[in-house]
């Protein structure tokens, strides 16, 4: 089944759809993405803290796939902040995964109470390396719209994309829209809240009309709206099933019953991004 792709407001484009390994154990990681990649998968999501960017470049070199047929993002730790500590992290990056230039680089978390506050330089140094040819795109993740107002502001360089976390029972609708009024792309983290929309009513009943689960219908949700999503998995026929909601579509009322869901604030299932300031 064909990904649509997204064109960046740098010019490049990326899969609408990929495959994240969050907490994916590193020994698993390249069996796992091995499986992504035979189910179809062609974008992939991991990250410094998450500890398997070897397993995702060991997957990569055995895959048998062209290296331009992958897509991969990875994220800056929060351990690493310091411009020069930046840099380190993303040669061992950039090691790690066994590649030369990385698709997509992403500031993880901005830590605004931690490192004097100083999340701009940070993002600055990331600019670096598309100056220098080792990342085709930067971006951020966590962003709320005071942070990306300020590193536009202070360093003049607009975020490719930011991942948020973003369901239906956390829109995320300020950030979101902080986003796309600077013409950058949303990627949605926890797409399905944990798994929590498996028993949501309107989203069953959805499923029942279409013939989809509920996590389809609500893939699908997040395709509609426009946002980027990387679901994850360790189990191949849910790999399979979380690519097929392209045979589909939900209609405008349907979007807007399912976007009615919003419990706001209290619907996030991870930290608040103005206070958190875990450093691994």
């Amino acid at each position: 089944m064909t990904v649509p792709a997204l064109t960046l407001n740098d010019g490049s484009t990326i899969p609408q759809l990929g495959f994240g390994v969050f907490q994916v154990p590193p020994a698993e990681t390249a069996r796992t993405v091995l499986e992504a990649f035979a189910v179809g998968y062609r974008h992939i999501d991991t990250a410094e803290m998450y500890e398997n960017e070897a397993g995702v470049g060991e997957a990569i070199r055995t895959s048998g796939l062209d290296r331009d047929e992958i897509y991969v993002t990875s994220k800056l730790s929060n351990a690493f902040h310091r411009p020069d500590d930046a840099r380190r992290a993303f040669d061992r990056t950039l090691k790690d995964l066994g590649v030369d230039r990385i698709d997509l680089f992403l500031v993880h978390w901005p830590l605004p109470t931690l490192y004097d506050g100083d999340y701009s330089s940070t993002w600055r140094t990331l600019a670096e390396f598309v100056e220098d040819g080792r990342a085709r795109s930067i971006g951020v993740s966590n962003f709320q719209p005071a942070h990306l107002e300020r590193i536009i502001g202070e360093t003049g360089v607009v975020p490719a994309v930011n991942q948020i976390e973003v369901h239906p029972y956390f829109t995320n609708e300020g950030a979101r829209a902080a986003s796309y009024a600077h013409g950058i792309v949303v990627e949605a983290w926890s797409p399905i809240a944990r798994g929590r929309v498996a028993d949501e009513p309107s989203l069953v009943r959805l499923g029942e009309k279409y013939d989809k689960s509920a996590a389809q219908v609500t893939l699908r949700w997040h395709i509609e709206r426009g946002d980027i999503v990387f679901p994850k998995s360790m189990h191949t026929p849910r790999m399979r099933e979380n690519l097929e909601v392209f045979d589909f579509r939900l209609t405008p009322d349907e979007v807007e019953e399912i976007s009615a869901l919003n419990e706001g604030a209290k619907g996030r299932t991870g930290p608040d991004p103005d206070v958190f300031d875990y450093v691994p």
